[in-house]
Order: C-alpha cells, then structure tokens, then sequence
C-alpha cells in the first residue's frame, strides 16, 4: 500500500489530526476515488484543490499517473500563478 502524507489544513475537517494513511490505488483517480469512500467529501477537496506528489515528483493533471504499492503520495494544496 502507498503511503500517503497530507500536508494541507484544507483536509482537517475530514481527516481530524491524521497526517499520514496507507492507501490501496493504483493510480491517482484510484487514490481520490478511495479516499472519497473512506472519508466523504475528502476525495472532492483532492481533486479540486490539491495537487499530488508521488515520489517526490509533482502530477498535473494525469488520473491516470500509476502508483506503486511502496510510493509515497504527498497531498499539498494547488498554487495559483499570475
């Protein structure tokens, strides 16, 4: 399983104190789609406000990008340019 950290305030109301959670998914749709099942409401903040780190390397938008069962998956909030 991943292990997935979560490096955002956004998810508290969801997650409480929890930082840090092992996640069965093989891709990120697969990670949203499982958190969204554990946690109601959490995989729609993901998707919508969060970008996904897996291995230390930033995924822009790929559903698609494969995870690996002993990847590390960091959630850190989405930043806006100008």
């Amino acid at each position: 399983m991943a292990r997935v950290i979560v490096a955002s305030q956004m998810c508290r109301p969801y997650l409480g104190d929890v930082t840090e959670l092992e996640v069965d998914a093989s891709t990120i749709r697969a990670l949203i789609k499982e958190l969204e099942r554990r946690y109601p409401g959490l995989g729609e903040q993901v998707d919508e406000s969060m970008a996904v780190a897996i291995d230390g390397v930033i995924c822009q938008d790929s559903y698609l990008e494969p995870i690996k069962p002993d990847s590390e998956v960091c959630l850190i909030p989405k930043i806006a340019g100008g």
